[in-house]
């Protein structure tokens, strides 16, 4: 009996039904207060002449947009992050260095790790530097949150297959509400964007259209768990 192919992608009803089914695929919904995380939006993963960089302008367009929401807010904390080390590389761990050598060209103030200009960073917005794909892992931002009392983040930026799932899955290890836009994210490789999204959206967070996000933020949407 030959099997078939398992296509993971949000579109496909029968396999969500099947997550479902099996205790997955759940709603989280919004809490009270949400923030809005930028993961990773610097040149290293945004020129397509870099390494490790891919065609991120429509991700890029989308953030923009839900950023002049959250700031027509006011209520709405922006977050930004960046991967960084030093230039000795004596904070580069080497099996991180073995497993992703991009890890070596990322320079702790240089344009690679630079956020790109064309999301205006403001100066009362956070820059948190990241270690590790998780925005949490060894992190101010858990602090960060807490004194702000927020409890949903809204995580844009990339890549969608690392470091967006691994802060979504930090997030719901933390307690928090975890929103994906998914227009908002994006990733070097358009299968693993698909298989991931969906496996966020089953196991860590609810994955949701741009438009529904932007209702949320200007008050035309109401919790559906509440």
């Amino acid at each position: 009996m030959q099997a078939t192919e398992t296509v993971h992608h949000l579109g496909n009803a029968e396999l969500l039904e099947q997550y479902r089914k099996a205790g997955f695929a759940g709603r989280v919904g919004w809490g009270e207060r949400p923030a809005l995380l930028v993961i990773d939006m610097a040149g290293a993963w945004t020129r397509t002449d870099e390494e490790l960089g891919s065609d991120l302008g429509r991700v890029t367009q989308s953030i923009k947009t839900l950023l002049a929401a959250a700031r027509g807010r006011r209520d709405v904390p922006v977050i930004f992050t960046s991967m960084a080390y030093d230039a000795s590389q004596s904070d580069l761990p080497a099996v991180t260095a073995l497993k992703t050598p991009h890890s070596m060209g990322m320079t702790r103030g240089s344009d690679r790790v630079r956020l790109i200009p064309d999301l205006e960073r403001r100066y009362d917005e956070a820059l948190v530097e990241k270690p590790r794909a998780s925005a949490f892992f060894n992190t101010n931002l858990l602090s960060i949150l807490v004194s702000k009392k927020i409890d949903t983040v809204i995580v844009t930026g990339c890549s969608t297959s690392g470091c967006i799932r691994s802060t979504c899955e930090s997030a719901l290890d933390y307690g928090f509400h975890a929103i994906v836009p998914e227009e908002a994210v994006g990733d070097r490789s358009a299968s693993a964007h698909a298989v991931n999204l969906f496996d966020i959206n089953a196991r860590y967070a609810d994955v949701m259209p741009l438009a529904e996000v932007l209702a949320h933020l200007d008050g035309d949407v109401r919790d559906e768990t509440a």
